[in-house]
């Protein structure tokens, strides 16, 4: 049972679940990280050192009922839809000194072996407000590109998400949930450099996103813009759950 939490809760001390969120401005791909709040023999410690959102899970609830509570406890997050994708045990993920500190200051069994269950989720930014609760001191993002130190192995559980993210984007159209409702294909490209961490040949990569049926062009262009106004496309998810039945791979 963890410190501070009424007796009639229970925790596994063994399971964990941990949630990688990434988010799209526009520009960059981020991830949302919590600063844990590191104390060291009671003090707070002037290192701060930030994790994802994870804890441990209840004996009476499942994995996916634990990784919704947990990031809602932490960030404030709700209702949006977590995939997992991977578990992490290695006998020495919890053995760090700064890590075994903070556990000791949280939980009731701070040197047991915990494995954790990841989950990750595409969401806009823009559409979520963050609130930091419990034992999460701040809730941050930040770009997947200038991460700053993580406790545990959440560096190693970011990376496995991106690779999965990359994977999952050359079949799935994940990307049009970091976009806003209607966006221009030049948005659209940045959104994939972002996720690939490569630069795309312009023309190429409109010749090949084009032919995708669910990429409704619209009527309406830009406006305001230093620049020849670019038209703006919509996602038909409709047609998209029609059109994936044809053994959809998107490859640039």
């Amino acid at each position: 049972m963890q410190k501070g939490k009424q007796a009639e809760i229970r925790f596994n001390p063994n399971v964990s679940v941990d949630c990688v969120i990434f988010g799209f401005d526009g520009e960059r791909l981020k991830v949302l990280l919590i600063d844990r709040g590191q104390e060291i023999n009671g003090k707070d410690s002037e290192e701060k050192i930030y994790v994802l959102p994870g804890n441990l899970i209840r004996e009476d609830e499942n994995l996916n009922d634990a990784a919704e509570r947990v990031l809602d406890e932490l960030t404030g997050l709700s209702d949006i839809f977590l995939e997992q994708f991977g578990s992490f045990g290695a006998p020495d993920r919890l053995t760090k000194e700064h890590d075994l500190a903070w556990l000791k200051s949280i939980r009731a069994e701070p040197e047991a072996r915990v494995i954790t269950v990841a989950y990750y989720s595409l969401i806009r930014a823009d559409q979520y407000e963050i609130h930091a609760s419990g034992f999460a001191k701040e809730a941050f993002w930040y770009d997947i590109d200038d991460m700053p130190k993580l406790g545990f192995d959440h560096q190693d559980i970011i990376e496995q998400a991106l690779t999965q993210l990359k994977f999952k984007s050359k079949y799935q159209p994940l990307g049009f949930e970091l976009l806003p409702e209607k966006f221009t294909l030049g948005q659209l490209q940045k959104l994939y450099e972002a996720i690939l961490k490569t630069e795309l040949d312009k023309r190429n990569f409109r010749r090949k996103i084009l032919k995708m049926s669910f990429l409704v062009p619209l009527k309406e262009k830009q406006q305001g813009v230093p620049h020849k106004p670019a038209r703006y496309y919509t996602f038909d998810h409709d047609m998209y759950h029609r059109y994936k039945s044809n053994d959809f791979y998107f490859t640039l």
